[in-house]
């Protein structure tokens, strides 16, 4: 006959149900973080001093038209690993979300043991048994202030800010590559140019020899013709090696080592489309990732100060225990004891401490507001910035090119009047600087009409969806 007693004791299911009805009557009834909403202290202008009529797109680049530079910042989005660290740090962000949210759910840790025990007596020469034990623990603190929460939620606003993290990222890489990828182009023309020119000062060298050998010429003429050749040759090396070096950063911000990567071979001029339409600040204030970023670090802040002060509050904790043991394994469900604990704790003494972290976290809200609203006027001044830098850039090119239609003639004028003699060769000369200067400038000013393009896109940009490269 079986003398075995069966427990009167709770199955672990009914007792974990039972505690977990408990656990969520408590939470229901504790105090929960408010999200406030937040505006920056200071005042922006109703509208842009400019604006176009093209409506700006996501891909800003699309607008350009140049199938290379699409190439190279498809390739730099999926390749380059500062963006791709990034990446990394949002994937952070995200467990540590994770993490913090896992705080407001009660723990439950399980244990199995197996002991086996060998008694000698004096009739047996021993006699073993085995005694086999499980048991679960519980563990939750109720979230009566509100910390617990504001702590997920600071983590959450500190994930929404990685987010958009990403998307400034991507931006700025962007505009770096197109800003490089145009300098590169203008390097090319510069050295295109020079070979021109030093084929063109080959020529007025012949012109000036043959004038010393007829006595209508001086000496140093001719030498002064020879520097100016060399100058030219002189330049041409230094806008080849600028060439390489721009080659060698363009490798690096798609990814590429620059041992391998191999540019494409274009040369040709960009035609810039319309002005875009900038739209209003307060728009751009919803669509630059960097001024969200700041707005999403000012809640991280405030529920981190939040934090901090349901820190000085006291903490109530509840503990449940259930184990069971037994010789058998098959007895081993029947018998459970089970505890349930509550736990208060309060500071008493900290020596200022918790106030302490009050005020520090205070003082972070408080900068995060101004860093918020110093993003916000530093956007607003870089969309400015481009808007008056490209229409001055377009006046001084209008300025460039009625020079160079005046230089050209006075060129042309002094270069006939040297041949019969009218006119030194010191005034020749300096026309002729004068001229390739001009050429050279020219080149340099359009590229630099680019870049302030370039500029007002990336002010402006609110960034596009992207997915993750599996580079």
């Amino acid at each position: 006959m079986n003398t075995r007693q069966k427990s009167t004791y709770a199955s672990p299911s009914k007792w974990l149900l039972t505690a977990a009805l408990c656990l969520l009557s408590l939470v229901t009834t504790s105090c929960t973080s408010v999200i406030k909403e937040f505006f920056a202290p200071i005042d922006v202008p109703e509208q842009f001093s400019a604006t176009g009529t093209e409506s700006p797109a996501d891909r800003w680049w699309l607008a350009l038209q140049d199938e290379n530079l699409n190439e190279l910042i498809a390739e730099g989005l999926a390749s380059n690993l500062t963006l791709r660290m990034t990446w990394d740090r949002l994937a952070q962000a995200r467990a540590i979300a994770r993490k913090s949210g896992a705080d407001l759910l009660p723990s439950l840790d399980g244990t199995a043991q197996l002991t086996r025990q060998t008694v000698k007596t004096v009739r047996t020469d021993s006699d073993s048994s085995s005694i086999y034990s499980l048991g679960l623990a519980a563990s939750y603190e109720i979230d009566l202030w509100g910390r617990v929460r504001a702590g997920q939620q600071a983590a959450e606003f500190d994930l929404l800010a990685s987010q958009e993290d990403l998307l400034a990222a991507a931006i700025t890489l962007s505009a770096d590559v197109a800003t490089v990828w145009y300098q590169l182009l203008e390097q090319r023309k510069q050295s295109e140019l020079l070979q021109e020119q030093i084929n063109i000062n080959e020529k007025y060298l012949e012109l000036v020899t043959s004038q010393f050998r007829n006595g209508q010429a001086r000496a140093t003429d001719v030498l002064q013709q020879r520097q100016i050749l060399e100058a030219s040759r002189g330049e041409q090396i230094i806008t080849r090696t600028n060439e390489k070096l721009l080659e060698y950063q363009l490798a690096i911000l798609i990814g590429k080592a620059p041992g391998i990567f191999v540019p494409p071979a274009a040369t040709g001029s960009v035609d810039l489309p319309p002005m875009p339409d900038t739209g209003l600040p307060a728009q751009l204030m919803q669509r630059r990732p960097d001024i969200r970023k700041a707005y999403y670090q000012v809640q991280a802040a405030d529920q981190r100060t939040a934090v901090a002060i349901a820190d000085r509050f006291p903490r109530i904790s509840l503990s449940a225990e259930a184990q069971t043991s037994d010789s058998n394994v098959r007895d081993l469900f029947d018998n459970w004891l089970a505890n349930l604990a509550g736990n208060l704790s309060a500071p008493l003494f900290d020596g200022g401490r918790r106030a302490a972290e009050v005020d520090r976290t205070r003082g972070a809200a408080a900068e995060a507001l101004h860093g918020y609203g110093q993003a916000i006027l530093t956007s607003v001044k870089e969309v400015e910035d481009a808007l008056f830098a490209e229409s001055q850039q377009r006046n001084f090119l209008a300025s460039l090119d009625k020079q160079l239609a005046l230089s050209n003639q006075s060129m042309e004028q002094t270069k006939e009047r040297y041949i019969y003699g009218d006119m030194d060769f010191l005034r020749f000369l300096t026309t002729i600087l004068n001229y390739q200067s001009l050429q050279r400038s020219r080149i340099s000013a359009g590229r630099q009409l680019i870049d302030y393009r370039i500029s007002l896109y990336r002010a402006l940009a609110g960034g596009w969806e992207m997915q993750k490269s599996e580079k």
